[in-house]
């Protein structure tokens, strides 16, 4: 009877979850229930698994709406039914169609009409009209009896309570983007579309029992079909399972003597082990499918890096889906593949974001649109944004709004009715899960099913231009669809951009994954044990960089170990500090064991990584390496609970009692494990950025100018781009701002001289840039300002920008000469025809100007207002005594004492103390261009907050720990570029 429920993924309209739906009906005893939501599909495997727990019927549909409009429901009758109710909504979505006032016949389903949209004799057969019970006055003086197989019973469910029917009252202002009181019926739920008992149901309809009969049948007539958990991957690569297992084996062998050579037992022996538990997974055709768009990609002369727990993976590594060899860095296959897995391999291929679409355009037109989508996700309701958009509907003032949610660390909600309602739907909505607003795209995730993407889910079609599922990974998962990874990185971009540039102003080519080399190299060595690693894909943050200097890091292995430590949440778990201070006095490190000690040695008894928790469970307690995953993942939390983990658990003393090991000892390494499985990060995801890293690091050494255009060409990395910019100077190249003749849309460099690109003028529109850039190709440079007016004909706000930005210093003539003209040239000119470059070129116009005042810094002024930024230092544009600042570099010889700099913003990063208060990491330059780490701790935070970037002047104590040097601030003060005194 309840043949229309919806959960919170009818968007702005529903208010319950799935799971809150589930449990009511069946506390109310029901036994059948329809989800309907309103336009999409998202949850509907989270609502069937559910409804199996608690042994009730499930039945899937759709209610179908045009805007406000309900059209009707869909019912399927079984999975084809399904199939199709996907097919429609897709095309509905996709091709922007209105749904018909009459459904389309769609096999083995069901369609529900509202009463009174459509007459009962006109009824096909698989079609109905439903009855809520609000409108039961309406049968009245109707034969029922007569349509008696025609009516069902109609009771909408879409909030749990009145309070949330408010809740319901608000999203569908939010969604109209209106104030609640201009909410119109049409737009909202009745009151009424709760669950209610089965019995208070029927009661209602007690005088037509033919009407609840005929509901009951039509709900047993409804199968769900899907079988959760069944692999819904493309089955097969090459057609058949054999034909996999002969392919995968060909790829791994040949792809052994390439890495390897001809004579590498270990690898040999490796690739077969590896074999036997793909097969016993039937997992070659995920390989393969990665191994076939890597293919593509290198053909293409894409860059990429295969990273993630399959670099563990000696095949991977032998079919070029990593660069990272396991043998050498004795990684564990089972941490990526074991026969207690079920869900496939994990692999996650990075590309350049300039080439990713390509890929995945290969994708679909490889494995079919039919069987294809990216992976969607969720986008949940967020405080602040709940508190804005609630905050709009009830009218209030933004700068009100401003006020509520100006302190980013402690929102406050006055004593005020309107906010106390604000602060009481907020708390409606913090929902576990989190309340969904919209669906988007996952990272990287694409699907390749062995069915039809629809006969799982409904697709849709972003902006992006790619068919998209509305399915996020968790309900995938529910139905064996595992996602392939191709995920877009713009450290990537920068080596791929940076090769590219090498090639053209070099005339070099670089085998960028000659990665061994790299290692190698003294002056790579040097660069990064000095830290000069801005640009470099994760070893450029100040976190990084300083972790970089306490370890004094010049090696591979040292670097996947920072790669690993900088993670979130290890630093709080004292791992980091013990770490390093282990690293830098290895003779003082003790081991709990002797096994410890020759697993753990490299990492001086810490299980920085999920492998040495891993080799620890197997060498130390004897379990199998599945199990030593397996207990691996369960430290992880998710399985701590369970029975699985309790008897590795009870194996694992059990194992160590048999070996002879101590109890305390025992205890002790468990404790270790439990403590460090929280933090431990896959040594393969750690390895895979560290040759990243080597790769960017390679390039900034011997192309330092080539390789910082690239990144700036890729809208930068951790920093702004002006770091980027200052980076670039250091090089030695010479540093012009956008020129008509000489720049292109992107920053270019010829030789040692450098031209910004007009992407990075503020205001300048990409039509212009691009219409300038054609002419110039075709027509050849410009002569002049007359000529450049003549042949694009911009318009005098553009004409100005480019101006301003020194477009046209080739000319001679100062801006001020430049804009007179541009006014004169604008105004005379006809529109009316068509461009062609004139037999003869435009006269210049000539035209006496009087002697006109020039400042020194107009020109770095207009640069700020339009690149954000000075091309030349910012300390030579600052007026203000300069003198008297230590630069950082003296810093060395003050620690423990207190001294004041000057410094030029650079970055800033957000946390709270230990106990709870807001405090701050700041990072600056000094005026020769060296990097100033700040401490601002709560007090001072507090008393000498930050006022967006520029100058500050920077009092606090020089604090050195393992060669890092930092200034905890006590005091500090923003001046600006014409600061005439120095602030006592």
């Amino acid at each position: 009877m309840y043949l229309n429920c919806k959960t919170f993924f009818s968007l702005r309209y529903g208010t319950m979850p799935a799971a809150m739906l589930v449990k009511k009906a069946h506390e109310l005893g029901i036994v059948s229930l329809a989800l309907t939501n309103i336009n999409i599909t998202a949850d509907a495997w989270e609502f069937v698994d559910l409804c199996r727990q608690y042994l009730i019927k499930p039945i899937l549909g759709l209610e179908c709406r045009n805007g406000n409009d309900f059209k009707y429901l869909l019912l399927a009758r079984n999975q084809e039914g399904w199939y199709h109710i996907n097919h429609l909504l897709s095309d509905h979505l996709q091709q922007e169609i209105p749904f018909p006032d009459i459904a389309p016949q769609l096999p083995h389903t069901f369609v529900i009409y509202p009463w009174g949209s459509r007459l009962p004799d006109s009824l096909d057969t698989h079609e109905l009209i439903g009855i809520r019970p609000w409108e039961r006055n309406k049968l009245f003086r109707t034969d029922t009896l007569a349509w008696k197989k025609k009516l069902v019973i109609l009771q909408p469910v879409t909030f749990q309570d009145n309070e949330h029917y408010e809740l319901h009252r608000l999203l569908r202002a939010i969604d109209q983007n209106m104030l609640i009181t201009q909410l119109t019926p049409a737009m909202t739920g009745h009151p009424a579309e709760q669950l209610t008992h089965p019995a208070q149901l029927v009661d209602h309809f007690s005088a037509y029992p033919h009407i609840v009969q005929n509901t009951l049948e039509i709900m047993d007539a409804c199968q769900v079909e899907m079988t959760m958990n069944t692999p819904g991957n493309k089955k097969h690569f090459t057609g058949s399972v054999t034909g996999d297992r002969k392919k995968l084996r060909e790829l791994a062998i040949a792809g052994m003597y390439q890495r390897y050579g001809e004579d590498h037992s270990v690898a040999l022996t490796r690739i077969e082990k590896e074999l036997d538990i793909i097969a016993q997974q039937n997992f070659e055709a995920y390989f393969l499918i990665t191994w076939d768009i890597i293919r593509f990609a290198r053909e293409q002369g894409f860059f990429y890096v295969g990273r993630g727990s399959g670099a563990n993976s000696i095949i991977a590594h032998c079919i070029q889906i990593t660069d990272v060899d396991p043998i050498e860095l004795d990684l564990y296959f089972e941490r990526f593949l074991n026969p207690y897995r079920k869900s496939p391999p994990d692999f996650d291929i990075d590309f350049s974001w300039r080439d990713r679409d390509r890929v995945i355009r290969y994708i679909f037109d490889t494995y079919g649109r039919e069987h294809t989508a990216l992976l969607g996700t969720v986008t949940t309701f967020q405080t602040n944004a709940i508190i804005r958009e609630l905050g709009k509907v009830y009218g209030l003032p933004k700068k009100e709004i401003d006020k509520i949610l100006e302190n980013g660390f402690q929102i406050q909600l006055e004593n005020d009715p309107i906010h106390r309602q604000i602060a009481r739907y907020c708390e409606l909505m913090n929902t576990t899960p989190a309340f969904p607003n919209h669906l988007s795209i996952h990272a990287g995730g694409i699907l390749i099913s062995e069915a039809p993407i629809h006969h799982y889910c409904t697709t849709y079609l972003p902006p992006k231009g790619f068919i998209t599922a509305q399915l996020d990974m968790w309900q995938a998962e529910r139905i064996g669809l595992h996602k392939f990874d191709i995920l877009s990185q713009r450290g990537l971009g920068h080596i791929r951009d940076a090769i590219d540039i090498i090639r053209e102003n070099r005339q070099v080519e670089i085998d960028i994954h000659d990665v061994k080399t790299f290692q190698q190299d003294p002056r790579v060595k040097n660069n990064l044990k000095t830290v000069n690693t801005i640009g470099c894909f994760y070893i450029e943050s100040p976190g990084m960089r300083q972790l970089l200097q306490k370890l004094q890091c010049d090696n591979y292995l040292a670097l996947v170990a920072a790669s690993s430590i900088i993670r979130p949440g290890v630093a709080q778990s004292g791992m980091m500090k013990a770490y390093v201070e282990r690293y830098r006095h290895p003779e003082k490190v003790t081991y709990l064991h002797p096994v410890i000690e020759e697993l753990l040695k490299e990492t001086f008894g810490i299980m920085v990584y999920q492998e040495d928790v891993i080799k620890v469970a197997h060498h130390f307690a004897g379990l199998e390496l599945a199990d030593a995953d397996t207990l691996r993942r369960a430290m992880g939390g998710k399985y701590r609970e369970s029975n699985e983990f309790k008897n590795i658990e009870q194996r694992f003393f059990t194992n160590c009692a048999q070996r002879g090991h101590s109890p305390a000892v025992t205890a002790e390494v468990w404790r270790q494990i439990a403590s460090f499985a929280n933090f431990s990060f896959s040594k393969a995801h750690s390895a895979s950025f560290a040759v990243e890293s080597y790769q960017s690091l390679y390039l900034k050494t011997y192309f330092p100018a080539e390789f910082m255009v690239a990144v700036i060409n890729n809208f930068g990395g951790f920093y702004n781009r002006e770091l980027y910019f200052r980076e670039l100077q250091k090089t030695g190249v010479d540093l012009h701002p956008p020129c008509i003749n000489n720049s292109d849309y992107y920053t270019n460099i010829k030789g040692r001289q450098v031209y910004v690109g007009f992407i990075h003028v503020e205001g300048l529109e990409q039509q212009l840039a691009e219409r300038i850039l054609a002419d110039r190709r075709e027509y050849g440079p410009f002569a002049h300002l007359e000529d450049f007016t003549n042949r694009i004909m911009p318009g005098e706000e553009q004409l100005e920008i480019l101006i301003r930005i020194g477009c046209f210093q080739f000319t001679g003539c100062t801006k001020k000469e430049l804009l007179w003209k541009s006014s004169l040239l604008v105004n005379r000119r006809d529109n009316s025809h068509t461009h062609a470059l004139p037999l003869f070129g435009a006269a210049t116009v000539n035209c006496e100007l009087p002697t006109l005042a020039y400042h020194a810094h107009e020109d770095a002024f207009d640069e700020i207002d339009l690149l954000g930024f000075p091309l030349q230092s910012p300390f030579q544009v600052l007026q203000h005594d300069q003198q008297s600042y230590m630069p950082a570099r003296e810093f060395d010889e003050h620690v423990g004492l207190s001294v004041t700099t000057l410094g030029y913003l650079v970055t800033t990063k957000n946390l709270r103390s230990a106990k709870g208060e807001p405090m701050c990491f700041g990072t600056f330059l000094d005026r020769e261009g060296t990097f100033v780490d700040t401490v601002h701790f709560p007090d001072s935070l507090r008393q000498y907050p930050f006022q967006k970037g520029g100058f500050y002047v920077l009092k606090g104590k020089v604090v050195k720990e393992h060669d890092v040097i930092t200034l905890e601030i006590n005091k500090m003060w923003k001046i600006g570029y014409f600061e005439d005194k120095q602030l006592k």
